[in-house]
């Protein structure tokens, strides 16, 4: 045989299976398209000068890690439905004598020739996308967008290593399945599936426990620092749940009700629970994977729509007033003095301030323990769960900053928790029993606190002599890494964001040049940073969003296919059997919706079950409304069952094609 029939055979073969070809290789192509996209937008010097910072760039480049793992994976595993669609084929060529090394060479031609589509074809959309999808980010950071047209080389070289390797492997891993399989098997595993399951309980009730441990972590858990650990424990149980319920579970509950005898020998019943329980044997890792990949799209997608709709609200948690300067001066009078060379600049540049704030507090960290909070060597059985951040602010500060006229006595304190709650009445910091007076719902806004994950309790004491005295005690327990009593000095413009942005740079200037020590923010200025952060997050997660969904798609598509195939020979037989046609067809028909939109409904499943453990992850990051990102889950939820019923409805014809034939 030459060279030239291995070529012409493997064009021919892809042309005779375009049906399961054509779905993998535009796969194929979209995957090297995205790729390309996020790892050229990681190396465009444009998004730094748009960003003043590589944060962007940096989060790009973590995407396009993600997606190169998971495109391994994935084409691996639609590649293996290509394998097992055409094992009767290779059987056929076998028997009629071929040996397997030319099957090696005639899937080594079809190899190259995805590999040549996907990169050439890929890499013209990518580059054609790329700029495009660089425009939008410009949008929507309503920044200045560089000229020109950027076609990163770096970008390609490592776009086509990566699929180059993929595609490798994937040819070798087909080589050794050729290898170790008899050529009589290939030719009988279209009949594979007609033994009856067998009942795993022992997995059965593994993926139950697995499940319910993964449900109870996401329910039970309430503080964010513990959520951000138990989070990947939480979804590691879950997905292990998900496909041993799927493979072993699905076949136990449905013998159950087989042995309800009253409920089983009846027409519709027993042609459904009988074709369902071989139907969950070929498709169960199949409809796991739906599940898993719908679950991870609805949770992407949403949470990254929250952080970049609700980005303001995040922002002015962060940076409470477009100035903010957080003095670390240990003189009251060198603090005085520096927020009156505040004032003094903005006389000198004609500021228009609409409004301030002002207040002194004592802020360091304590390990919780109930109601007692244990600082220096006291706390030497830390736990990371039990750290919190403890805020002191004088009672006349706070009804200063809000307005309010809250009175308190001796050892009486307001209590405000910015993370998780706080539910006995006293709480105790070194030797002194406070009795809270009242919980408050908000309370004085600082963003350098609102950053830290730690979830604080901000106390309002009665004086400042209380607040002295804290701060001495304190210092005694942590001696060189102690804090000293702060001030906050925040102020609101009527300014554009170049006049803030212009004004913040001569005062870090002034203050610069008097050496002065403290923290100064201003909201204008880290607002492009903030929008390089989540406009990143967003990006990627709509472009991982858009990738599994591809997957679940492709999935979806090739099991009606292989269903199809099979559907066919049960629906002669059970013709045979006595059944209508229209009852078959229905009775098929059942199955198929069933199973179908199974992974839908667990997947919404999993995704309400996650919410609050979600809602937690999102708070430590200062995205807090809850209701936000509620109805962003709804909408995405709602898009996506959209998707899918459309899905079913495209691939839903070739199944009924290939059973009508």
């Amino acid at each position: 045989m030459t060279k030239g029939f291995f070529v012409k055979l493997a064009a021919n073969n892809m042309k005779k299976s375009q049906k399961v070809y054509i779905p993998y290789i535009l796969t194929c192509i979209l995957t090297v398209a995205m790729y390309y996209i996020v790892r050229s937008l990681s190396l465009n010097p444009g998004m730094e000068m748009m960003f003043a910072g590589d944060t962007l760039s940096y989060i790009m480049l973590l995407g396009s890690w993600i997606i190169a793992v998971f495109a391994g994976i994935f084409l691996f595993y639609t590649n293996s439905f290509l394998v097992k669609q055409r094992k009767k084929e290779f059987a056929i060529y076998h028997i009629l004598g071929m040996e397997k090394r030319h099957l090696f060479r005639m899937l080594g031609w079809e190899n190259i020739y995805v590999t040549v589509l996907s990169l050439v074809l890929g890499l013209v959309i990518g580059i054609a996308m790329d700029k495009a999808m660089f425009l939008i980010i410009g949008k929507v950071a309503s920044a200045e967008v560089p000229l020109g047209f950027f076609i990163s080389t770096r970008a390609i070289r490592a776009t086509i290593l990566l699929f180059v390797v993929i595609f490798l492997l994937i040819f070798l891993n087909g080589v050794r399945r050729i290898r170790v399989e008899d050529p009589i098997e290939m030719l009988r595993s279209g009949h594979e599936g007609e033994r009856e399951p067998r009942t795993r309980w022992f997995f059965a009730v593994a993926g139950l426990l697995c499940l319910g441990y993964g449900y109870y972590l996401a329910i039970r858990t309430e503080n964010p620092v513990a959520s951000l650990q138990v989070f990947f424990v939480a979804v590691l149980f879950v997905i292990v749940g998900t496909y041993l319920l799927f493979i072993a579970g699905s076949i136990a509950f449905l013998k159950i009700i087989r042995k309800n005898k009253r409920f089983y020998y009846q027409t519709k019943h027993f042609a459904n629970v009988s074709g369902m329980i071989y139907r969950m044997k070929q498709n169960a890792v199949g409809l796991a994977n739906i599940c898993v990949l719908s679950t991870m799209v609805l949770v992407m997608v949403s949470s990254t729509t929250s952080f970049m709709v609700g980005m303001e609200n995040i922002m002015q948690t962060r940076y409470p007033m477009d100035f903010t300067i957080y003095s670390s001066e240990a003189s009251p009078d060198q603090r005085k003095a520096s927020f009156e060379a505040v004032r003094n600049l903005q006389k000198e540049y004609h500021l228009n301030v609409t409004g301030e704030k002002q207040y002194t507090y004592l802020s360091f960290s304590a390990i919780r323990n109930g109601d007692t909070f244990y600082v220096g060597r006291e706390a030497s059985m830390a736990v990371v769960d039990s750290v919190n951040g403890l805020f002191f602010i004088t009672l006349a500060d706070y009804n200063a900053y809000t307005k309010e006229q809250k009175q308190l006595n001796d050892g009486e304190i307001l209590l405000y928790t910015n993370r998780g709650q706080y539910d006995g009445s006293n709480l105790k910091v070194f030797d002194r029993e406070y009795t809270i007076k009242e919980k408050l719902d908000h309370c004085v806004g600082n963003g350098i606190l609102s950053a830290n994950v730690l979830p604080t309790q901000f106390i309002v004491i009665p004086n400042e002599k209380e607040l002295l005295e804290l701060e001495r005690k304190q210092k005694e327990k942590l001696t060189d890494i102690a804090s000293d009593i702060r001030q906050f000095y925040g102020f609101n413009v009527d300014e554009s964001d170049e006049a803030q942005n212009a004004f913040y740079e001569k005062m870090v200037e002034k203050f610069t040049e008097y050496e002065y020590e403290g923290t100064l923010e201003s909201r204008a200025a880290e607002r492009t940073s903030f929008i390089g952060i989540y406009g990143g997050l967003f990006f990627i997660g709509v472009f991982l969003g858009f990738l599994f969904i591809m997957a679940t798609v492709l999935i979806i598509y090739y099991k009606q296919i292989s269903e199809g195939y099979e559907d066919k020979e049960r629906f002669e037989i059970m013709q045979k059997v006595g059944m209508s046609q229209e009852e078959v067809k229905g009775s098929i028909r059942s199955q198929v919706l069933m199973v179908f939109f199974l992974p839908l409904g667990v997947a919404g499943l999993h995704t309400s079950v996650a919410f609050p453990l979600i809602s937690r992850l999102l708070a430590l990051f200062n995205m807090t409304n809850t209701r936000l990102f509620m109805l962003n889950t709804l909408l995405c939820f709602l898009i996506f069952a959209i998707m899918y019923v459309l899905i079913y409805s495209l691939t839903a014809k070739v199944y009924y094609r290939i059973v009508s034939r």
